[in-house]
């Protein structure tokens, strides 16, 4: 498919009755395997992506995240959204910028969030990531094909558990033009249920609840975060661990087979 036609399969997904995944591949190897296992559409994880190369959340360069989500996309023939973080800077042009720099890499969808990279303050104001938001959304509609813009409520995950706050700046988000509305770190149905029940878009919920409950509180897709990524290193330490401690090789027993994988890697993306 081309980038238009995994636009529009990207879009159709979100117009479906059924939930759906969204994995988060973080280099092109996991996602060649997310695609080889049946998955219909990809994310890219920050942390993720950040993690694979020793460096913290967070610390990816704008040039070098967008190169992490090309090299996903060219990988798989699946509509692929990205994890853009702030947007790349404090200003709506910023966040502008990096929507049209993203659709340049082939992908078909990306998330903006509100939070502000300062400790001290993590959260933008209202106005100011409407602003942003905004901005994003005008960006997108200018592109030649439908790109599904996520727009972030980052309360829950910078100690701010407000989740009248949270209701209130997803539906300004609906208002500035997001396509899919996402705040990570709910964690409890009656917060999933609230968020859901006060908007008309798709809403992206993480992992935090069963699929079959997400299902029933109306999420429309579900991702994974940095979690596939944190699982797969954390499968490295234990097998790192069993031969230090134990002088044993089991974790290759769990392993797939190098013959399973170079099936999986010989064909083109």
């Amino acid at each position: 498919m081309n980038q238009k036609d995994k636009a529009l399969a990207f879009q159709a997904l979100h117009a479906k009755p059924d939930i759906f995944l969204i994995p988060n591949p973080w280099d092109a190897g996991s996602a060649r395997i997310l695609e080889h296992l049946g998955f219909s559409a990809l994310a890219t994880t920050s942390s993720g992506a950040a993690f694979a190369i020793a460096r913290r959340d967070g610390a990816l360069s704008r040039d070098e995240t967008l190169a992490n989500a090309k090299a996903i996309v060219d990988a798989t023939s699946l509509p692929v959204s990205a994890d853009l973080e702030g947007g790349f800077g404090a200003s709506p042009k910023d966040c502008a910028k990096t929507i049209t720099l993203a659709a340049g890499m082939g992908l078909v969808g990306g998330s903006i969030e509100d939070s502000t990279g300062d400790n001290s303050k993590p959260i933008y104001s209202l106005e100011a990531a409407v602003e942003r938001v905004r901005a994003a959304a005008e960006a997108a509609r200018a592109l030649p094909f439908p790109f599904m813009l996520t727009a972030r409520a980052e309360n829950f995950l910078h100690g701010r558990p407000n989740i009248k706050d949270t209701v209130k700046r997803l539906q300004a988000f609906q208002e500035a033009g997001a396509n899919v509305l996402y705040a990570p770190g709910l964690g409890t149905a009656e917060n999933v249920r609230a968020v859901v029940s006060s908007v008309d878009r798709p809403v992206n919920a993480l992992m935090d609840l069963p699929l079959a409950e997400l299902a029933k509180l109306g999420v429309k897709r579900v991702s994974t975060g940095g979690a596939l990524a944190c699982a797969a290193l954390g499968a490295l330490m234990r097998a790192g661990r069993e031969m230090l401690e134990q002088g044993t090789f089991g974790f290759a027993e769990e392993a797939p087979s190098h013959g399973e994988l170079t099936n999986i890697f010989s064909r083109q993306g």
